[in-house]
């Protein structure tokens, strides 16, 4: 935000010019710039402050994600898929500090990777603030917890360490760059040579979270094959239901918390004005629609799920529920903040049976994801990717991608099929990308034995033979029947 500025020669003969006109005129000016230095200084307290508490609601999201898989898995495994949890966060944040966001937004730099800020170098200027960085690496262990999810149960500890440490010192990075960095190759916020005149609008992350995360996790969970006893002789799928109900609510509510410093924080700031100052309306307005159209979408995907399931199964099924009400969440996360709420409502209906459709999908191909991931963060977050280039409305992609006259929108929405051609290029870079890369790692690892655990390893438990003990401590009752004296 620049000062305003003030001349005491401009000054002076407003003042009278008499003899103390201009001593006048400079204690003025000094007061003002005095004032306007503490305006700018304000703005950026209140916009690092939002920045933030963005970032600390968006890392909650790791205990939301810590308490949806524990309680997605059976109780033998509970010790190993928590610890994965905290290692994605602590393993994440040393890699992203060394290499990752160098990679993600080190400008100035080429179209494909970044190539400054190692090590947080040069912190803080005039771009980037501690605050930034604290809030993209929030994001980057998201993708990695996604990952986990879909090879629970039988993975080695080894293994996770390995492919965290890959995907967001890498991996994740890469994708940030080319579709967030102003120098990326398909960025919208690009000076010139927009992809298709657009560039992608994947506001917080449907395709570079959510994708990312998924593909890495559907080649993990493809090249080590289901958990024993998934699928009996026959192929026809066994249930394996996770052991606490309870910890998936209380996930899926964390989760839902965190949502609105995922999606609303990505922003980046709120002190903006659209236009002329002094309006109601602004940037903090677009926060609220945002937090608002998030909410929508994750209500009508879980309100869909409910009466689907009840069709299909005759059951009002509570971690189905959860799982459509996260699909919604993961749809409309990149185009959160071009969309009008009704559109937000389409939004999660639709992911709901694109999460549905997948999980047929997958039983029919014998594809076993403890959690969905890659169903949900995958199908729903393509479908959100997709959703983006249909619905993106014009005053809203104008305000928060401002600077260029005629920029594409939504195909349904009047603006012509280049955004949807832009995001097709996306959804089939990302996978690509990470198919190579992530699939590489997970072959690799498979090849040196060193992705999944042995048999008897799997069938005693992981908690057991990799973590010292079981989660829970279980002490037997006296099971002896009570002695009855009869006195006559």
């Amino acid at each position: 935000m620049a000062a305003y500025t003030c001349s005491a020669t401009d000054l002076h003969p407003l003042l009278g010019g008499g003899a103390n006109a201009t001593a006048a005129a400079e204690y003025i000016c000094g007061r003002f710039e005095a004032i306007s230095n503490k305006l700018v200084d304000t703005t950026y307290a209140v916009d690092s402050t939002f920045l933030l508490f963005s970032a600390y609601l968006v890392f909650a999201m790791q205990l939301g994600f810590a308490m949806l898989c524990a309680g997605s898995v059976r109780a033998k495994n509970t010790m190993n898929i928590m610890l994965t949890n905290v290692l994605d966060a602590a393993t994440g944040g040393i890699f992203f500090y060394v290499f990752g966001f160098a990679f993600a937004f080190g400008t100035p730099s080429n179209g494909f990777i970044g190539k400054h800020l190692f090590g947080l170098d040069k912190f803080p200027s005039s771009n980037f603030d501690y605050g930034y960085f604290l809030f993209q690496w929030a994001f980057a262990i998201a993708a990695a917890g996604i990952t986990s999810g879909s090879i629970a149960e039988r993975t080695q500890f080894v293994a996770y360490l390995i492919y965290s440490s890959v995907l967001t010192g890498l991996v994740y990075p890469v994708v940030a760059h080319w579709f967030w960095c102003s120098d990326g190759w398909g960025s919208a916020a690009r000076g010139e040579g927009l992809l298709f005149g657009s560039g992608v609008i994947d506001f917080a992350g449907s395709g570079v979270v959510h994708l990312v995360g998924a593909v890495a996790g559907l080649w993990g969970a493809l090249i080590e094959g289901p958990r024993i006893g998934r699928f009996d002789h026959n192929g026809k799928a066994v249930p394996m239901k996770g052991h606490s109900g309870t910890l998936v609510v209380l996930g899926t509510f964390l989760l839902w918390f965190g949502w609105y410093g995922f999606n609303p924080g990505s922003f980046l700031n709120i002190l903006k004005a659209y236009g002329e100052s002094g309006s109601y309306y602004g940037q903090w307005s677009a926060v609220g629609r945002t937090a608002v159209t998030t909410t929508l979408a994750g209500c009508s995907a879980a309100l869909t799920t409910l009466f689907a399931k009840r069709l299909q199964t005759g059951h009002w099924n509570v971690t189905d529920v959860c799982n459509g009400l996260l699909g919604g969440f993961a749809a409309i996360t990149g185009g959160c903040a071009v969309v009008d709420p009704w559109a937000a409502i389409i939004c999660g209906f639709v992911a709901a049976w694109v999460l549905i459709g997948f999980n047929l999908l997958a039983e029919k191909l014998k594809y076993d994801d403890p959690l969905e991931a890659a169903q949900l963060h995958g199908g729903c977050g393509t479908w959100g990717v997709i959703f983006t280039a249909l619905f993106a409305k014009k005053e809203y992609v104008n305000e928060v991608y401002p600077g260029l006259a005629n920029r594409p929108y939504g195909l349904f929405m009047g603006g012509g099929g280049r955004l949807l051609a832009a995001h097709v290029v996306q959804i089939l870079s990302i996978i690509g990308w990470v198919s190579v890369t992530m699939g590489a790692v997970f072959f690799v690892l498979f090849k040196l034995e060193l992705l999944r655990t042995s048999h008897d390893e799997e069938m005693a438990g992981l908690d057991l033979t990799s973590h010292g003990g079981m989660a829970y401590e279980y002490h037997e009752k006296d099971e002896r029947k009570p002695v009855f004296e009869v006195t006559v």
